[in-house]
């Protein structure tokens, strides 16, 4: 049978090339390329401008690396200015770079602008996942507790089955009961020169706590006193320096302060509250860290076990019984079944107008704790949960 018209191959295509395979000499080994480490810090010529965008953006790198931000601020800026619009990729991932830089040199208000941008920019998950954990990072360097929350919960509304968010949850919750000093500053106050300031300087979280009780003691005198854990005494000042003072300034003009201060029942509840999501966002986590451990080996499931022991050691110290423990594992673990797992993971979302993904995020955190929690505050109002 002839080929169909135009399908006819010569001979001597097949023949000439199998002669040439056959009578020629051996190929050449193979030598990769080789770099000499961090080549890109002596002064190069670059051809183009993409390998000038390369060496400014490994040298942003390496100095971030070093802790120095300055120098790794000005070399991602330059690195911006030679990037060419069409290059989203990259924009991104250089405007992420300064913005952490921003916020180790304690100028969130510019980092969070930075982060404001990406987020107006995102078009899928991916994007609001790096956004989401770039704005934890700069809420971490000002301790604003309230926002590593918000920012957590809107990250588990995205991923409700990765165990490292629910974990870092519960530690914010941990936080938060433990140190209620960090709540007393304003919005105002975390971006006046990077977190709770006097006199326009920046203070350590722990000092500017110190800063912030004393100043409210004085204001508000012993009123408040109960509100205050003994360890923010020292920066300022002891306890009884601060009440001293307060007696000196206050007089009795001051005795009916139109400032009302929270209740201390009502403190306490929402302490319980906070130890109760604390708990149930560790459970959580060790049951995701249980379920993906069959599915991992080496490092992986080295540090899943170790983040394991990690949780059973917060639990325990938590002073919870056995029986609040099982009533907790078994709300927390309603939805982990694997028909519920595989449709999750065929329905998510990955491309998503930014408007109507942010408007989403907002409205997961505003019910965060109602899904999660309220069904295990109902069972717990009437049980002694305490060993």
């Amino acid at each position: 049978m002839e080929p169909p018209l135009g399908f006819e191959f010569e001979e001597s295509v097949f023949e000439g090339g199998s002669r040439d395979r056959k009578r020629g000499s051996p190929p050449l080994p193979y030598s990769a390329r080789r770099c000499e480490p961090e080549w890109f810090c002596e002064e190069t010529k670059c051809e183009d401008d993409a390998e000038a965008v390369n060496v400014k953006k490994f040298r942003g790198d390496l100095a971030y690396k070093c802790q120095e931000f300055k120098k790794a601020l000005s070399e991602y800026s330059d690195c911006l200015a030679l990037l060419p619009p069409s290059n989203l990729a990259m924009r991104r991932d250089v405007l992420e770079s300064q913005a952490r830089c921003l916020a180790h040199l304690r100028k969130p208000k510019e980092a969070l602008e930075i982060a404001e941008q990406l987020r107006n920019g995102a078009t899928n998950t991916d994007h609001v996942t790096a956004v989401l954990g770039l704005e934890l990072a700069i809420f971490h360097t000002l301790d604003h507790i309230e926002k590593i929350i918000e920012g957590l919960q809107q990250l588990i509304a995205l991923h409700p089955f990765h165990p490292g968010n629910w974990k870092l949850l519960a530690e914010a919750y941990m936080q938060r009961v433990t140190s209620p000093a960090l709540l007393l500053a304003s919005e105002t106050d975390y971006f006046q020169g990077g977190g709770p300031a006097t006199g326009g300087g920046y203070l350590p979280a722990s000092s500017a706590a110190a800063h912030i009780l004393c100043h409210k003691k004085h204001r508000l005198g012993n009123e408040v006193s109960l509100q205050f854990p003994p360890q923010t005494n020292g920066y300022f000042g002891t306890g009884e320096e601060c009440q001293r003072g307060a007696g000196l300034v206050l007089g009795k003009s001051e005795a009916h302060h139109e400032t009302k201060t929270p209740d201390c029942d009502s403190m306490e509840r929402s302490s319980q509250d906070f130890r109760l999501y604390a708990c149930a966002s560790f459970v959580r986590a060790r049951l995701l860290y249980q379920l993906t451990e069959s599915n991992q080996s080496s490092f992986a499931l080295e540090r899943n076990l170790q983040a394991q022991r990690e949780i059973k050691g917060r639990l325990a110290s938590m002073g919870w019984n056995e029986k609040a423990l099982s009533l907790v594992t078994q709300g927390m673990a309603e939805d982990l079944v694997p028909e519920k797992l595989k449709e999750d993971a065929q329905g998510e979302v990955k491309c998503i107008g930014a408007p109507a993904l942010t408007s989403l995020l907002n409205a997961a955190a505003e019910e965060f704790e109602s899904k999660w929690f309220h069904k295990l505050k109902e069972n717990f109002s009437h049980l002694d949960c305490w060993t």
